[in-house]
């Protein structure tokens, strides 16, 4: 029972959060808070992919130079800087993970 009321609790709040936007379309945030809203996707994006960069496994720490996922990582920050371009960004971040797996001879093949 105690999970249920968790799941409508946290439905309650999912929706009262979205559903204020629209409820209140004149709705104007200070400038303070609009800059800081801008820096959201940027927070969210780097909290999903930095941990899968150094933890590959899920458990321990690989800061090392053998750790695909790190340097396919490195690598695509520098092409997203350089080119600005997001396809550039997808298909040499994949190519440089995949190639860096398997001079690692990490691929499951």
């Amino acid at each position: 029972m105690d999970i249920w009321l968790l799941i409508l609790g946290m439905l309650a709040i999912t929706f009262a959060t979205r559903y204020s936007l629209f409820a209140f379309p004149d709705l104007r945030f200070p400038p303070l808070v609009r800059q800081g809203l801008h820096y959201v996707p940027t927070a969210v994006l780097s909290a999903i992919v930095v941990p899968g960069m150094l933890l590959p496994d899920g458990t321990h720490w690989a800061p090392s130079l053998d750790n695909a996922y790190l340097l396919a990582g490195l690598a695509t920050i520098a092409i997203a800087a350089f080119t600005r371009h997001l396809l550039a960004t997808i298909g040499g971040g994949l190519l440089v993970f995949f190639m860096l797996r398997w001079a690692f001879g990490q691929l499951p093949i």
